[in-house]
């Protein structure tokens, strides 16, 4: 019996010898060990990361984040050695050996405040688009006209601008706003304004100044806002200039070059700006409408806009002395254009597809506008805070000529034409007076009285 059951035996000892470290190993005291996470002044570290493992066991690391606190608490055997790693952002990686001998141990670890260099710090700042000034917006369109062809789109860019397909521009009412260079009423319609600011080079705006309740310095028509648009005068020491030139292709092309000049010597100062510009565009319109149960109108329509517009500003500004300025501006535009159209209109039946009618629209339209400006004004100067006395008096002309000539075909179910032409000319003559006294009073009152004529 005995040599039967000695195998058995001795695999049981040798099983047992095997595991009985194990054993013991698991049955050791676990200790609840607080580490405490701070700098060099004491000041708790929130979310520094944690690392502790056995002295001769890195394979087998337990790791936590402390708290709000700085605190963190651990669950490990006693009576063994332990290496801590801390590591946190904006201090120096930290770590030491400990020995945990007892029950509810607890640690405190200072760290060391990371050292940093900085490089170099460049800092760059930017003119901001809008700031209020006054009972007026005033906007810088520099950034504007760097991606803009013309002034009309640098306005159509500006934030609290609406224009409509006619010109009209729009502040805050449905009633349109009034539209003012250099200070001055531009008593044209909004197709004649549009066609100017069309004219006008984006670089050639200084500032754009939105008045939405207008003070009675303005005229009562001015109801539905002023936008005031402040050309360059160029105003700047000694004689400098620039040159622009540029090619923009799509379908159609447009292309266009100028410079400005100017010349600033003690008291007196001159400008000119010229620009030319070539251009075409294009509109393209496919329609189908119904208007009978098993009717259909099929519409075709292609437009061609090519022009040229010629663009001069000039003037000058002169200093009496510290109190007197008085200054001369004059702007010249010429747009001449034309446009093609054509427009192929087609009714069919739905149901068998057959056509009805054909006809086509030719039409052909020349037109050609003419802009000079022509002002003068003087301020007086009357003290430091800001209070000043303008008189301005100006004079503009403008001129529209549209020629139109047009053909209708006819070309099913039978052939017809009919053809028709009309000339549409509008000289204005626009002269304005104005004087206007800007007092400013103690406790930020200000006091504004003024005369004008047109």
């Amino acid at each position: 019996m005995i040599r039967k059951f000695t195998p058995l035996i001795l695999l049981v000892i040798i099983f047992g010898s095997i595991i009985s470290p194990t054993n013991v190993f698991a049955q050791q005291t676990q200790t609840k060990v607080t580490f405490k996470v701070t700098d060099k002044k004491g000041v708790p570290i929130p979310f520094a990361t944690v690392k502790v493992n056995r002295e001769n066991d890195s394979l087998h690391p337990i790791e936590k984040v402390t708290d709000s606190s700085g605190t963190t608490l651990f669950d490990i055997a006693s009576g063994h050695k332990y290496m801590v790693w801390i590591t946190s952002v904006g201090h120096t990686p930290f770590h030491q050996g400990i020995a945990v001998m007892s029950n509810e141990a607890a640690f405190t670890f200072a760290m060391e405040n990371e050292a940093t260099t900085l490089d170099a710090v460049v800092i760059k700042s930017t003119k901001p688009i809008l700031r209020q000034e006054d009972d007026k917006t005033i906007v810088d369109p520099e950034n504007l006209a760097a991606s803009s062809s013309s002034g009309y789109e640098v306005l159509e860019k500006v934030p609290g601008i609406f224009m409509d397909q006619d010109g009209n521009i729009y502040l805050n009412s449905t009633t349109s706003a009034s539209v003012y260079i250099n200070g001055r009423e531009q008593k044209m319609s909004s197709a004649d304004i549009a066609s100017m600011l069309k004219s006008l080079p984006p670089n050639s705006i200084s500032s754009i100044e939105i008045l939405r309740t207008p003070s009675a310095k303005y005229d009562a028509s001015g109801s539905g806002g002023v936008v005031n648009v402040v050309l360059k005068k160029g105003i700047k020491i000694g004689l400098n200039g620039s040159v622009n030139a540029g090619l923009q292709q799509g379908k159609y092309g447009t292309q266009f070059v100028g410079f400005n000049l100017n010349n600033s010597n003690g008291d007196l100062s001159t400008y000119m700006n010229v620009q030319a510009t070539n251009k075409n565009s294009f509109e393209e319109l496919n329609t189908d409408r119904l208007f009978a149960p098993d009717s259909i109108l099929s519409q075709k329509a292609l437009t061609t806009y090519p022009g040229k517009s010629y663009y001069l500003g000039y003037g000058l500004n002169y200093q009496l002395n510290k109190k007197w300025e008085i200054s001369y501006d004059g702007r010249l535009s010429l747009n001449p254009g034309e446009s093609h159209s054509t427009n192929n209109s087609l009714i069919r039946q739905i149901s068998t597809d057959k056509l009805v009618s054909s006809t086509t629209t030719l039409g052909d339209n020349k037109n050609s506008s003419f802009f000079i400006s022509q002002g003068i004004s003087g301020k007086l100067s009357i003290d430091s805070l800001g209070s000043e006395w303008t008189t301005d008096i100006s004079y503009n002309f403008s001129r529209n000529k549209t020629n139109q000539e047009f053909i209708n075909q006819l070309t099913f179910p039978f052939t017809n034409n009919s053809s028709g032409n009309g000339d549409l000319n509008t000289d204005l003559n626009f002269l304005s007076f104005s004087s206007n006294l800007l007092w400013k009073l103690p406790k930020k009152f200000t006091l504004e009285s003024g005369v004008k004529a047109t």
